[in-house]
């Protein structure tokens, strides 16, 4: 899917709803910009929110973001374990849902620089597990 789907389902949201979940997609791609072995950022729709993944695909896990309650989450694949990795890292960083969801108040600050670190971690996921085999 293009980028415009994204920027259609963020054209439904409320104001301050799409500019936190536009300062996350901005962070990701900056991220993924970051990262040596990424050659493209996938923007696509998975079960119609935002999704992210990196390509070679075979590098990593895809990223998710989505409006919930009144603020908005960052979604990880919850049989990664990449949840409880952050948890690990950043006890007291981030508000963690289950074992797949970081979330935000539209007040909340981003902790751009640890959350970019839990992007990458998620984007290199399957790399990453390789290396260690």
């Amino acid at each position: 899917m293009k980028t415009s789907v994204i920027n259609t389902v963020f054209a439904s949201y409320p104001d301050k709803q799409r500019e936190k979940l536009q300062q996350l997609r901005d962070l990701i791609h900056k991220t993924a910009n970051n990262i040596e072995d990424v050659n493209e950022l996938e923007e696509s729709l998975k079960w119609g929110q935002p999704s992210f993944k990196a390509k070679p695909k075979t590098l990593g896990s895809s990223v998710r973001i989505d409006k919930r309650d009144e603020g908005v989450s960052v979604y990880f694949i919850c049989n990664t374990g990449l949840v409880d990795k952050f948890r690990e890292i950043y006890p007291d960083t981030f508000n963690y849902i289950g074992n797949r969801e970081i979330h935000f108040s539209l007040d909340d600050d981003l902790h751009e620089d640890e959350l970019s670190h839990c992007i990458a971690m998620a984007l290199t996921y399957h790399s990453k597990k390789k290396q260690k085999q």
